[in-house]
């Protein structure tokens, strides 16, 4: 055999997963010859041999569990995830690996992929490296350079670059911008065959019985699960049928609105993947971001004093977009262009900027997740953070207290898991949390006369020649003092991901110079087929 295949692909679970042959400086080697199903893996069939005429490089060797390796003393709970977003999608992700029956129920037609960029941060990152999703991730994000901030005329008066150090508090801009629905898929697809996915239906009441939680679809049909899992967002149904008739809503409004759409802006030659922000008059903010050659974002910012949107219905877009183009037209630099886009835009989506704050998150087998438990608005830069790290850590304690016993089944360790799962997170989310409020925020202290708004473009500008990231040292809540990631068995694939790539097949081929070997080569184990597993 002369010379290798490469770039083999496999299709696993809806998505494709790239193989590479593989030759050492000695010529020995392993070309993929078959796919096998084996202890609940999908495994490659390697065939082995020597050829001193091919070298190449080994690449990443993903997880390709099919069905988590169950243990005994693990039974399924039968779980139903309220929402279809990256809350429930994140825990949807962690609960397949410990072998439950999940249902995720997301009222929208289908997967909502839509959405502008986001990012993670601090403990978040480290989550999404735990699921694996480094090398999906980095291969989606955005790379955008820095933030820059502009006068009327456009003049650049501040620039804030990127924190790519890997070390120390993110500015503005972080080392992991991606697109929203990028990272929806990045979590839905390994997932999607292992998961039931329901669209287009929700949830109108749920009742308790026995230790069971009953709902009641919006079709009539009804269902009963072990735990239903609030993950339905900032306005969550889930939570006002958890606190019962007269209980009012805790969403606090943050007394600020922000608009969101795209608008089709070539990219000029030389121009770079920016944030640029011009601040205007009466607390107005207009912000782009480019996530794409043939696109940007765009942002408006609008405080409630104004009463241009006081009166309007939430999701009344039209009304909403004839809001924002009265505050803002004359408004400087490109507004009177940004309103242009956004009449003509059918993504604009309008956001009332608000928090959320409970003296409990769960009620029973009924648990909330992400903004609709703990919203710390937009206005922290942690709403998706909080969100993957939420999930991480409630998934981590189901597996931890959900075991069954002689005496007891694993539904029995439901309250305690949950009492658990909000003992380690509410310390986290208050301190993101703390000092946002509708009278304290930095919003609030944006300054209104076009002097005061001078006045600040200046400041920045000595901050940003000082290398001081201003919203590094004032505004970022990243930094989570005195709290711990906590480590839960079994839910580390990113560590297994990589002793995998570069240790047992690398340990099986240094020690196997058999030109005829089959190997069968999985995430978890390395054997031969003429000898005894490594």
């Amino acid at each position: 055999m002369s010379e290798v295949d490469s770039d083999i692909g496999l299709s696993h679970r809806g998505t494709t997963s790239t193989w590479f042959n593989h030759r050492d400086e000695e010529g020995f080697g392993y070309k993929n010859v078959d796919t096998i199903q084996q202890n609940g893996y999908k495994s490659l069939l390697f065939q082995v041999y020597t050829s001193n005429n091919t070298k190449s490089t080994l690449s990443t060797l993903p997880s390709l569990r099919t069905t988590p390796k169950t243990s005994s003393s693990m039974a399924k709970l039968k779980i139903l995830i309220c929402g279809g977003g990256l809350a429930g999608n994140a825990l949807a992700f962690w609960l397949t690996q410990q072998d439950h029956d999940i249902t995720v129920l997301e009222r929208f037609p289908t997967l909502r992929t839509t959405g502008l960029q986001i990012d993670i941060r601090g403990h978040g990152v480290e989550v999404m490296k735990r699921m694996g999703l480094e090398p999906g991730f980095r291969a989606k994000s955005i790379a955008e350079q820095g933030l820059g901030f502009v006068n009327s005329a456009g003049t650049r008066k501040a620039y804030f670059p990127a924190n790519r150090s890997g070390e120390g508090v993110q500015g503005f801009t972080t080392e992991y911008e991606i697109m929203r629905g990028d990272l929806c898929r990045l979590m839905h697809d390994p997932i999607a065959e292992r998961v039931r996915y329901v669209f287009g239906k929700t949830v109108q009441s749920h009742e308790q019985k026995e230790g069971m939680v009953e709902v009641l679809y919006s079709d009539g049909e009804k269902e009963t699960f072990d735990l239903l899992v609030g993950a339905d967002g900032l306005w969550s149904h889930t939570r006002k049928s958890m606190l019962g008739p007269g209980v009012p809503d805790p969403v606090t409004f943050l007394g600020a609105y922000s608009a969101y759409f795209t608008a089709p802006v070539p990219q000029q030659e030389g121009e770079e993947y920016n944030g640029t922000v011009y601040l205007a008059s009466d607390r107005r903010i207009l912000f782009t971001r480019r996530h794409r050659a043939d696109q940007i974002q765009v942002y408006l910012f609008l405080v409630a004093e104004s009463p241009l949107l006081q009166a309007v219905r939430k999701n009344d877009v039209p009304a909403e977009k004839a809001a924002f183009a009265t505050a803002y037209r004359g408004a400087g630099w490109k507004a009177d262009e940004f309103l242009k886009w956004m009449d003509d835009a059918d993504d604009f989506y309008c956001e009332r900027l608000s928090t959320v704050h409970m003296p409990s998150w769960s009620d029973g087998h009924v648990v909330l997740l992400g903004d609709a438990a703990y919203s710390p608005s937009a206005m922290t830069g942690m709403g998706t953070t909080s969100a993957i790290v939420g999930a991480y850590v409630l998934a981590g304690e189901i597996g931890r207290h959900c075991h069954p016993s002689s005496s007891t089944k694993a539904s029995d360790g439901i309250p305690r898991a949950l009492k658990a799962y909000e003992e380690k997170m509410r310390p986290f989310m208050q301190q993101v949390q703390a000092g946002i409020t509708p009278d304290s925020g930095w919003w609030t202290k944006l300054p209104s006369s076009w002097w005061g708004v001078a006045v600040l473009n200046f400041l920045l500008g000595v901050a940003a020649w000082l290398r001081l990231d201003a919203f590094a040292k004032l505004l970022s809540r990243e930094e989570v003092v005195g709290w711990t990631l906590p480590e839960y068995e079994g839910m580390d694939m990113g560590g297994r991901q990589q002793r995998s790539k570069s240790g047992k097949l690398k340990q099986y081929m240094s020690a196997k110079k058999d030109s005829n070997a089959h190997c069968v080569v999985s995430v978890l184990q390395v054997s031969c087929s003429k000898g005894k597993p490594l």
